[in-house]
C-alpha cells in the first residue's frame, strides 16, 4: 500500500482510538426529561455537497421542533441515548463500541458503491476496501435512515438487513429557499451576469460525469437561443471522473453557459431564482437536494427518467431520457405559457408535500422508536 496512504490511515486509527478514550470518561446526561441525540458527520468538511446540506437541515428541524424532546449535540465525546452517524469516517467506526455503548446507533445512508464508482477515480484496490468498508459500517448500525425507498432494496442486496431500515425524506427550509419578486430576479440576472431576457436553465451539483455535464453542455451548445449556468466545482479535485474533460470545458465554455463555481449555499436561493427552469441531466441520484430546494423557488423541473425518483418525485417534475428529448421539453417550457405554469404548479406541489409538519413527525416517530426498541 502507497506510504502517504498507510500514514493517513495510521492517524485516523489514532485519532479513533483517542475518541474511545474520550468517549470511555464521559456520559452524557440528558436535560430533564430528554432524549440526548449526538450527530456526528463531517459532512460540511468538503462544500458543495448534497450530504451536507442534508445534514445542516436535519439538524436544525431537530433542533428547532423538536428541541422540548431531544436534545442535540454535534460531534460531542459523548455517549448519548442515540448516536446518529451521519458519515461513514473511520474514527466513528472505532470510538462507535463505546460511544453506543448505553444508548443506540443510527447510521444515514448517503452513498452505496454504485453512486461512489461512478463518482470518483480511485485504484481497483482502493474502491474494493472502501466499498467493503461502507457496507460493512451500515452493517455494524442498529437502525438506518436512507432518503430514497429505493436504497432498501440496494442495502438488502449487499446482505444489510432491510428490516432495520427506515424511509425518511430529505427537508429543505422554506426560510431559506423561495421564490423572489420579479425585480429582484432581474437584479440578480445583473449579479450573476447573465441577460435579463434570456431563457436560463439552471443546474446545481458538482462537477461530474455522474451528474449529466456532458449532456447539459451539448445542449447548451445546439441551443444557442438559450443560457445555461451550472453552480458547482470539482468536490473532490482531481479524483473527480471527468476532472480533465471538464476542466478544458471551464477555460473556454460556449458563450450561453455561464460555470458560476462553488456558490455558499447561503446564496443559492438566488441561483434557483435567476433560472426558468431547473435542470439536472443526472444520470445517477439518490435525492438530490437541489431539486427540493428549487422546488420552494416555484420554477418547473426537468430531470432524466430515473428509476429512482419515481416514488419520490411522483408528478412534481418533468422527465426525459436523451439530449433530443431534452431540448423539445426546454423549448416547450419556454414556447407554451400553459406547459410552464403546468410546471410551476408541479413544482410548488412538490414544495407541499414535504412540509416541515410532516417530516417532522417521521424523525420523531423514528427516534422515539428507536430510543423504546428493545435490546436484541
Amino acid at each position: 500500500m502507497n506510504k502517504k496512504v498507510t500514514a493517513a490511515l495510521a492517524m485516523i486509527a489514532a485519532a479513533g482510538a483517542c475518541a474511545l478514550l474520550i468517549h470511555s470518561r464521559k456520559k452524557k446526561k440528558s436535560s430533564g426529561n430528554r432524549i440526548t441525540v449526538n450527530m456526528k458527520s463531517q459532512a460540511t468538511s468538503v462544500p458543495g455537497q448534497g450530504v451536507g446540506s442534508a445534514y445542516l437541515e436535519q439538524v436544525r428541524l431537530i433542533k428547532e421542533d423538536l428541541g422540548d424532546k431531544y436534545e442535540v449535540t454535534e460531534n460531542a465525546h459523548i455517549a448519548a441515548d442515540i448516536t446518529h452517524y451521519h458519515t461513514i469516517n473511520l474514527g466513528y467506526a472505532l470510538g462507535k463500541p463505546i460511544a453506543t455503548r448505553n444508548g443506540r446507533s443510527v447510521g444515514y445512508v448517503h452513498m452505496l458503491p454504485e453512486t461512489v464508482e461512478t463518482s470518483l477515480n480511485l485504484p481497483r484496490i482502493a474502491k474494493k476496501i472502501f466499498y467493503w468498508y461502507m457496507i460493512k459500517f451500515y452493517d455494524s448500525m442498529e437502525f438506518l435512515v436512507t432518503v430514497n425507498p429505493y436504497f432498501i432494496g440496494r442495502l438488502a442486496h449487499y446482505g444489510v438487513d432491510p428490516a432495520k431500515v427506515t424511509y425518511i425524506p430529505n427537508y429543505v427550509s422554506s426560510d431559506k429557499f423561495h421564490p423572489l419578486s420579479e425585480e429582484e430576479k432581474l437584479r440578480l440576472r445583473d449579479k450573476y451576469g447573465i441577460p435579463r431576457d434570456a431563457f436560463v436553465a439552471v443546474c446545481a451539483g458538482q462537477l461530474q460525469v455522474r451528474k449529466g455535464f456532458f449532456d447539459f453542455l451539448e445542449i447548451a451548445k445546439q441551443r444557442p437561443d438559450m443560457y445555461f449556468a451550472w453552480a458547482g466545482d470539482f468536490s473532490f479535485g482531481a479524483i473527480t471522473d471527468g476532472y480533465k474533460e471538464i476542466s478544458k470545458v471551464k477555460e473556454n465554455p460556449p458563450p450561453n453557459l455561464k460555470l458560476l463555481g462553488m456558490i455558499p449555499r447561503d446564496d443559492m436561493n438566488e441561483i434557483y431564482n435567476i433560472g426558468d427552469v431547473m435542470f439536472l441531466p443526472s444520470f445517477e441520484e439518490l435525492f438530490p437536494m437541489t431539486i427540493l430546494e428549487a422546488m420552494c423557488a416555484h420554477i418547473p423541473i426537468l430531470l432524466r427518467d430515473l428509476e429512482i425518483y419515481h416514488d419520490i418525485l411522483f408528478d412534481f417534475y418533468y422527465r426525459e431520457t436523451s439530449v433530443e428529448g431534452f431540448i423539445n421539453e426546454l423549448v416547450k417550457l419556454r414556447d407554451d405559457p400553459d406547459y410552464y405554469a403546468a410546471g410551476v404548479a408541479a413544482s410548488t406541489r412538490g414544495n407541499e408535500f414535504y412540509s416541515k409538519e410532516h417530516v417532522v413527525k417521521m424523525w420523531d416517530d423514528f427516534y422515539t422508536m428507536v430510543y423504546n426498541a428493545p435490546r436484541v
